[in-house]
């Protein structure tokens, strides 16, 4: 048999296999550099560290212990207090302490001590003058004030006679007396060799390397600079020494940075090779145990199609082969299950929806039988449909659950629903029929004669459990036994159409007898016209209007109308009485806005029942009706009217009048002015001002050769245009034409003059 697949599994492990140790060798090559230059790096800081903090700790004892010394003698005070009775004791007493304090430390090159009023330097050999003095230069510098407080860059000092050439020293003056004395100084020389060879001591000539600069960027010293050739290499760190204003810089010599890696290198080189082998063996047995079921399922596929391996003539790949036939075979069996599933729910589905609407119902015996969860049914049996419902969905169930939580909480409500039945000798099939609304065929399987008691215990029980531990408010509507499946229709619509009467249900479960369905067609005209004749004993300030209400909700439980009907009709009536009424007054006006209508709407709404509808509606509607009559009562209708158009008449040349002014002038709105002036002379009052401004023109225009812009004036218009135009308009001819045709009839001596 062929071992095409063998030999191409085989081969296709080793290039991936190779490029992988490739990149592996060299990530972990890098990583090694990497962590090998950080190591050293860390090493190089510690050690130069360690360095700077030891010269910086030594210059620190050298500077407290002479300090001290100088402190805690008293020959010393003395020297500057006391010069001119000072002995020669005294003087040998502080070279004595001079010497002690110099052999004490072996970095310390010098002490002395300058007085400034006898020109004089104490050493550890005794004094002198300033001028025979080998550090005169020093002394001098001190004397001008150039030098900055601390210690001072490195410098050539001369030590006489003892010394024949300068020596490299460090150096710090302090003010004497202690503590800011300003008599002389004490001056400290520290030998830069003691530090060089401390440095020297320190570093590895070999791999590592330190320079040391001065404040200026002068070069102090570079560690094992005696050695052939410049020092080159990678500087790793630099760190400051304050004390003596040095920058100190170190690093790894050129050639010495990786020569341990190598080695290092060298290790994981042997170790990736012996991994390569071991890899390439365990690449090879590992191929061959897995080929071993390919080998034994392409031995059973040949043993069934020799016949067609024999006319084919060539050898097809083992893999394509069997993908081939496991491709086939899978495709056949989910083909079939996804079929036969998708066939079994759309089929019970159909069925459930079927019954519900009563339609394509031959065979239903049959089809229950093999698509629904209940068993035992026969043309006899009795049915029972309930409509169960979730109150408040919207806002009391989406608005708390997510989607995910939605499905589970459904979904366990189906099973306990199926669970209580099956408690009470009942099956029932379940199946959610909207988004809040989930719809039950009950069958009862010992055929008992009180069924509809049963159900309604179950959906009390189901309703009381569900509230308490799933959190979720039920309703529940029975519909009457359907004895038969042809008759499962009439229970169902019975059945919905109770919960569509949720204002008229006595509690969360309620019964639907035979007729429900038979729901009559709404009397819209008769309940407008009881609408229309509350409103009209409500204008009229009747208290009869509580009757009339008390007979439309008594109408409304009559008709069992829905629930959506009833607060259609109820928002048409808050419409109407809006319109009728709001204009009386801005508070009615406010009370009766569109804002506040839909409140008490929403209010309606939430309510459970038709009883808890009125008393919303009621309370409203009184402290409407108390409103009301408080602005009629204030406000006497004929009164209002007469007053207002009396002043109209008096006021009508008034530039100002307008309905705005008679508002503010009467204290109610503008449109109620309005509504008043048209109900009671049948006209608008822009009309009934106009008319009492045309009449006073024509009298002065006959009567007086005033002009036209005086006349304006007179009766409450800006100007002669304006006049002019609303007289023609309202007379038909223009002013000046009225004059002459009223003048030429009557007896010029009869005119008045106008003033």
């Amino acid at each position: 048999m062929s071992r095409t697949w063998y030999y191409r599994l085989l081969f296709s492990y080793f290039p991936i296999f190779f490029l992988t140790m490739t990149v592996l060798i060299f990530i972990a090559f890098v990583f090694i550099n990497d962590i090998s230059r950080e190591e050293t790096r860390k090493a190089d800081r510690i050690s130069s560290s360690y360095l700077v903090d030891s010269l910086d700790r030594t210059i620190r004892d050298i500077e407290l212990s002479v300090m001290e010394a100088v402190q805690s003698e008293q020959a010393y005070k003395y020297y500057f207090n006391s010069q001119n009775q000072m002995g020669k004791e005294n003087v040998y007493s502080i070279a004595q302490s001079l010497r002690e304090l110099t052999s004490s430390n072996p970095w310390i090159q010098s002490i002395y001590l300058y007085d400034k009023k006898n020109e004089s330097v104490l050493t550890s050999s005794g004094s002198k003058d300033v001028d025979s003095f080998s550090d005169k230069a020093w002394i001098t510098r001190i004397e001008s004030g150039s030098l900055s407080s601390g210690w001072q860059p490195v410098r050539e000092y001369d030590a006489g006679v003892n010394q024949r050439t300068p020596i490299r020293v460090l150096t710090v003056d302090k003010d004497m007396p202690l503590p800011f004395g300003s008599d002389g100084a004490l001056v400290i020389n520290i030998k830069m060799s003691s530090i060089e060879q401390s440095i020297d001591s320190m570093v590895n000539g070999q791999l590592s390397f330190m320079s040391i600069l001065d404040r200026d960027g002068r070069v102090v010293y570079d560690a094992h600079s005696d050695r052939e050739g410049a020092i080159e290499g990678q500087q790793l760190n630099t760190l400051s020494l304050e004390r003596l204003g040095w920058t100190i810089s170190s690093g790894i010599k050129e050639g010495n940075l990786y020569g341990w890696v190598s080695v290092v290198s060298y290790v994981w080189v042997i170790i990736a090779i012996v991994t390569v082998i071991c890899a390439i063996v365990y690449i090879i047995y590992i191929t061959r145990r897995n080929y071993k079921p390919i080998q034994i399922i392409m031995n059973r596929i040949e043993a069934h199609q020799i016949r067609v391996l024999e006319q084919s003539g060539s050898r097809t790949d083992e893999m394509k082969l069997i993908d081939g036939v496991l491709e086939n075979l899978i495709n056949h069996m989910m083909d079939s299950d996804k079929k036969s599933r998708e066939n079994v729910l759309l089929q019970r589905s159909k069925l459930f929806n079927d019954l519900l609407n009563g339609e394509n119902l031959d065979h239903a015996v049959e089809r229950l039988k093999d698509l629904s969860p209940l068993t035992g049914v026969d043309t006899s049996s009795c049915f029972a449909v309930v409509v169960g419902e979730i109150n408040r969905y919207e806002k009391g169930f989406q608005e708390r659950f997510t989607r995910g939580e939605q499905n589970t909480l459904k979904f366990a409500l189906m099973n306990v629903l199926q669970e209580l039945s099956r408690n009470a000798g009942m099956q029932c099939w379940t199946e959610w029929v909207s988004s809040d609304q989930i719809a039950i065929f009950f069958l009862s399987t010992d055929g008992s004669p009180d069924m509809t008691e049963q159900i309604r215990l179950v959906a009390e029980e189901c309703r009381s459990w569900v509230e308490q531990n799933l959190r979720i408010s039920l309703s529940f509507g029975i519909g009457p036994i359907a004895e038969g499946i042809k008759v499962i229709h009439e229970s169902y619509v019975a059945a919905e159409t109770v919960m569509h009467r949720r204002l008229l249900r006595d509690g969360d479960v309620a019964l639907a007898g035979y007729g429900e369905n038979q729901q009559q067609l709404l009397d819209t005209y008769t309940y407008l016209q009881m609408i229309a004749d509350f409103v009209k004993r409500f204008r009229m300030s009747s208290s009869q209007w509580r009757d009339q209400l008390e007979e439309i909700f008594a109408a409304f439980e009559r008709d069992k109308l829905p629930d959506d009907e009833i607060h259609s009709l109820i928002q048409a009536m808050l419409q109407m009485l809006s319109r009728e009424v709001a204009v009386m007054s801005e508070q009615l006006q406010e009370k009766l806005s569109e804002e506040n209508i839909n409140k008490w709407l929403m209010l309606m709404k939430e309510a459970e029942t038709l009883e808890a509808v009125k008393d919303i509606l009621f309370d409203d509607l009184t402290d409407l009706f108390r409103t009301y009559v408080s602005v009629t009562e204030t406000k006497s209708y004929k009164a209002m009217v007469n007053e207002m158009k009396n002043y109209i008449e008096e006021q009508f040349a008034n530039p100002d009048l307008s309905l705005k002014h008679l508002s503010d002038r009467f204290q109610i709105t503008g449109k109620h002015a309005s509504y008043l002036f048209k109900t009671e002379f049948n006209m608008k009052f822009v009309d009934f001002l106009t008319e009492l401004r045309m009449k006073e023109t024509e009298r002065l225009l006959r009567s007086t050769d005033l002009s036209l812009q005086d006349i304006a004036l007179k009766v409450g218009y800006a100007n002669g245009i304006t006049l002019g135009r609303v007289f023609k308009r309202v007379a038909g001819i223009t002013p000046g034409d009225y004059r002459r045709m009223k003048r030429e009839h009557h007896d010029p001596e009869s005119q008045i003059k106008g003033s």
